[in-house]
């Protein structure tokens, strides 16, 4: 390989890297978004308060602010009806159609404002990093065609993740839509950390060949769907809360939790299948690959994220569910799944070791 070939390949891995950073960087900060209430700072988007630089106090809006943004928002909302009946989800429409919630405006808050606000920022840093990314991809396709597709995938996932990001304000955080929203995020991260492991490969830095079992692969398979699993089990668990909140004032947190019903149940003991799965896969891995490789390695951090994820979430339950923790709490569990992605990337490039 050329030294010009090499410093593409090096320098593609290092901006893919970032990439995967910041995505993380801006899961933390939705994170921040949703434990501080500030989802609806922005009543509009991609602008904030029709501005490309939002207020800081509610004097630099007209009197009937709230009208005005109400009926921009209904009137986005009659158009994503009537595209979700021309593709045969009528029912999807129904709901959102019918939906009141949609119908609250809320009052102008300078702070939830400028936290949403520069949520959307770090949103317009990704999607500049994605465009990088696709640009330094393009050099690579004679090496190996899969990383510029991708990559190119990724800036229309973006694109897809920003207009339906616009979608979830329209609608006044529906519920379903936030979830769909967060799984969209995983998405993105699994594609990004799939052409950083290529581009990884075409650098020289393919793993040593190891024998370890495909059952290895298989229970990280496992944990994998289980992983997602719990977190749409976690985003509805934060859906009753926020509800519980509401009618309570935002007081009283030590009785948010039992006031859940039986959805926190079945995800605080979906968590300990999760982590018997891992320990499994922990200990085949530790007795399969070799000290100090990468699968190793991974494997090690991974066991400690999925420790620290149940951590967090015993701090939340038993701690009246602490602001700090939840962002916190959200990363880890998207951490965890990337972690999960790479480490699948890398059993199966043994697996096609062994077949050679």
């Amino acid at each position: 390989m050329s030294h010009n070939l090499n410093n593409i390949i090096i320098s593609f891995r290092r901006v893919s890297m970032i990439t995967v950073i910041a995505v993380y960087f801006l899961i933390w900060v939705g994170g921040v978004v949703r434990s501080t209430g500030s989802g609806m700072g922005c009543p509009d988007w991609p602008k904030c308060f029709g501005s490309i630089i939002p207020p800081t106090s509610v004097d630099q809006l007209p009197d009937n602010y709230q009208e005005i943004y109400l009926e921009q928002r209904l009137a986005k909302n009659e158009r994503f009806v009537a595209t979700l009946n021309s593709i045969g989800l009528s029912d999807t429409a129904d709901k959102i159609a019918n939906d009141k919630s949609i119908l609250v405006e809320e009052e102008f808050n300078a702070t939830k404002t400028w936290i949403e606000y520069l949520n959307r920022l770090v949103g317009v840093v990704i999607g500049l990093l994605i465009i990088l990314t696709v640009w330094k991809s393009f050099p690579l396709w004679k090496l190996d065609r899969r990383i510029p597709i991708i990559a190119v995938s990724s800036l229309i996932l973006v694109l897809f993740q920003g207009w339906i990001g616009s979608l979830v304000v329209s609608t006044n955080l529906i519920p379903w839509m936030i979830t769909f929203h967060m799984m969209l995020a995983l998405l993105l991260v699994g594609l990004l950390v799939w052409i950083y492991h290529l581009s990884n490969v075409l650098s020289g830095g393919k793993s040593v060949k190891m024998d370890v079992p495909a059952k290895v692969e298989w229970i990280l398979i496992l944990g994998i769907v289980l992983m997602l699993v719990q977190i749409v089990l976690g985003t509805q668990v934060r859906e009753q809360i926020d509800a519980v909140a509401t009618s309570l004032g935002n007081m009283l947190r030590n009785e948010w939790i039992d006031r859940t019903g039986m959805i926190f149940l079945i995800h605080r003991s979906f968590s300990l299948s999760i982590l018997l799965v891992h320990i499994l896969y922990f200990v085949w891995a530790f007795k399969y690959t070799l000290r100090r490789s990468q699968i190793n390695l991974w494997s090690q951090l991974l066991m400690a994220f999925v420790i620290l994820e149940i951590a967090t979430g015993m701090g939340m339950a038993y701690f009246g569910i602490p602001a700090f923790l939840q962002p916190f709490h959200l990363l880890i569990g998207c951490l965890i799944t990337g972690v999960q992605v790479l480490l699948y990337l890398q059993l199966r490039e043994q697996q096609q070791y062994s077949l050679n």
